[in-house]
């Protein structure tokens, strides 16, 4: 489909260079579904007198030959030197606070944490947002339930904004709005921050109390473009009970306590602490071990937000695209409790 979409973009001449667009090098970035098509052009020179020309040309042309397909060509000027006026028109002046949730590895339900975080924020009163920021596995489209959700293009001010999904009351923006479940995302690093980046600056976020950011896995290129960006005025890390996660959470502690980073750790959640079966509530079987992600909290003076134990209801509320604290009041007191508490940390903070 690339292929396809590269072959109709090479016959779109830059009136100045004489040169197609994909000979020129103007196609920066293609994500591609049948059900939404997303195009980069990027004009190596600023103000480019025939961008808003090729740019329509361009959609008009793939809406033709794509006509099941949601199109949107984004442009971008200047070469590098764009991100900086990006980053001047961003779309983030209203957000108060940013709350970046990491782990330092995969499979502790970082994104489970994130999008149940977010739901307590909204139920305490606050406008919310919620950034997929895990670009090679975006899974919130999932559990808030709007994985077919396709975001439309709305200009303000002479910049294009993306509007973000509305579930729960909460503003989304995920890169799994723009390929399918199937897709693999293979990406080298600079195209991902490069998405990142237009997805923080031009998403339509609107007055935002908080904006939760689900990090990747890991302390990466990523992490540190996403700090480069935005200012986030604090971080929860996530972590489960074995040592091998635990080792982790130091190392995502001591990223963002790095002199050139400098973000507040906002406190450790240890999720899976336990497992309680339905039919005996009162019973905790503790499988991955017990209190490991508190005595590291403990150990490098972190504040510890709580336990979130092993239940059915938070497994099958993001299967079904409705977020565990949604739908069990056990889950939503747990969270709640957490979520009470970095707000009380963030605002410390200042």
């Amino acid at each position: 489909m690339k292929e396809h979409i590269l072959q109709l973009l090479a016959t779109i001449i830059h009136p100045e260079t004489e040169k197609n667009l994909v000979e020129g090098g103007f196609v920066e970035q293609i994500a591609a579904s049948e059900a939404a098509i997303t195009v980069t052009i990027r004009f190596p020179k600023s103000r480019d007198p025939f961008a808003v020309k090729i740019k329509n040309q361009s959609e008009t042309l793939l809406k033709a030959h794509f006509p099941q397909a949601k199109v949107l060509v984004m442009i971008k000027e200047g070469g590098q030197k764009k991100l900086p006026d990006l980053k001047e028109k961003s779309t983030t002046g209203d957000i108060t606070k940013v709350i970046a949730v990491a782990s330092g590895k995969g499979g502790v339900g970082k994104s489970t944490v994130a999008a149940n975080l977010a739901v307590a924020l909204r139920d305490m009163g606050f406008r919310v947002g919620l950034l997929d920021a895990d670009i090679y596995g975006p899974s919130q489209p999932k559990m808030f339930g709007v994985e077919g959700y396709i975001p439309d293009a709305e200009e303000v001010d002479g910049m294009d904004q993306i509007v973000p999904a509305d579930a729960e009351d909460i503003k989304i923006m995920s890169i799994g709005f723009f390929i399918r479940p199937t897709d693999a995302l293979l990406w080298r690093g600079a195209m991902a921050v490069n998405a990142l980046k237009q997805m923080i600056h031009q998403t339509k976020w609107g007055p935002l109390d908080f904006l939760v950011c689900d990090l990747p896995p890991g302390t990466g290129d990523v992490h540190l473009s996403i700090i480069g960006e935005m200012k986030i005025d604090a971080a929860v890390i996530v972590s489960t009970p074995q040592q091998v996660a635990v080792a982790d959470v130091v190392r995502g502690v001591e990223m963002f306590r790095n002199e050139q980073v400098n973000i507040p750790v906002a406190g450790v959640v240890e999720n899976m602490a336990y497992f309680s079966p339905e039919e005996l509530p009162d019973n905790k079987y503790y499988i991955f071990g017990h209190g490991g992600a508190r005595k590291v909290a403990e150990e490098y003076n972190v504040p510890f937000l709580g336990e979130i134990p092993i239940v059915q209801s938070i497994m099958e509320g993001g299967d079904t695209g409705r977020p565990g604290s949604t739908i069990d009041p056990r889950v939503t007191e747990w969270y709640h409790k957490i979520a009470d508490k970095i707000v009380g940390n963030v605002m410390k903070n200042g």
